[in-house]
């Protein structure tokens, strides 16, 4: 861990808390009373099965925090945050910086550490344009929610130590891939003081070709505090081959000053 990131202390959430007691009941149950072993073996399989399912749940609090709004004082400074996921990318992520130049609008860039380390000039752009850019873990394993304590902290810092490498400035914020994880990712990013970041509402302009469909899901019931999610890397093409993203910022942009509300980076509402 680098001096730049804040350790805070570790604590379990409700949900894990409430799994250590479990097994340790089922252990004593079956101890006392073998008998009881299929009863004792049912409640840990569901457990388990709740502990996935809250790790598949990108939005979910039940494994720690996890920043699916802003804070209240910069909702109330009508304030928004757009995330870009997946980059940098050569030829996306400049044209990216070009529109949010126009617009005098900030977002926050959670890039992927192998992709700094090929565009070390293009993560530095992005901090001297006044954005900021945050951890997306070193390689964007599709296989992330499965790793053990020893190979996410690898992940994790792996990044941490790229992105700071790359930029002078340590990543204070984490999205997981794809926003799935498991149970052993906080005390990980507890120690690197790193906070959890999923999103209000996604775009789905990885998988969708089509601008207005995006924009449509990024800017229904949009409100102050909403974090909004896009891509400029793994993004999907528009029809004649433009990627999505470009075709969506412009009137996202739009949307965003004609409601008053101010597009920030996650530091700037953390502040």
């Amino acid at each position: 861990m680098n001096e730049s990131a804040a350790a805070h202390r570790f604590k379990p959430a409700a949900l894990i808390r409430a799994s250590v007691v479990l097994h340790a009941v089922a252990a004593g149950a079956v101890l006392v009373r073998p008998p009881l072993w299929p009863w004792a073996l049912s409640a840990i399989v569901a457990n388990h099965l709740l502990l996935t399912a809250a790790g598949l749940w990108p939005r979910a609090r039940l494994l720690g925090p996890n920043w699916t709004r802003l804070p209240r004082p910069a909702a109330r400074a009508r304030a928004v945050a757009i995330t870009i996921d997946d980059g940098p990318d050569a030829e996306v992520t400049p044209r990216v910086l070009a529109l949010l130049d126009e617009h005098r609008a900030r977002a926050t860039f959670f890039c992927i550490g192998a992709r700094v380390e090929r565009h070390p000039e293009l993560a530095r752009e992005i901090v001297a344009r006044g954005h900021c850019l945050e951890n997306h873990s070193q390689r964007h394993l599709n296989r992330f929610a499965l790793l053990g304590p020893k190979a996410l902290a690898a992940e994790v810092g792996g990044a941490q130590q790229t992105i700071l490498a790359a930029t002078g400035q340590a990543p204070r914020f984490f999205r997981a891939p794809a926003g799935l994880r498991n149970p052993f990712l906080e005390p990980v990013l507890a120690r690197m003081g790193l906070q959890l970041v999923s999103w209000t509402r996604r775009g789905f302009d990885t998988v969708s070709g089509d601008p207005a469909a995006v924009l449509r899901r990024l800017t229904r019931r949009l409100r102050a505090g909403d974090i909004l999610l896009l891509h400029d890397g793994h993004g999907a093409r528009a029809a004649g081959g433009v990627p999505v993203i470009l075709e969506v910022l412009p009137p996202l942009l739009g949307a965003l000053e004609k409601a008053g509300l101010e597009p920030v980076t996650l530091r700037e509402a953390l502040r």
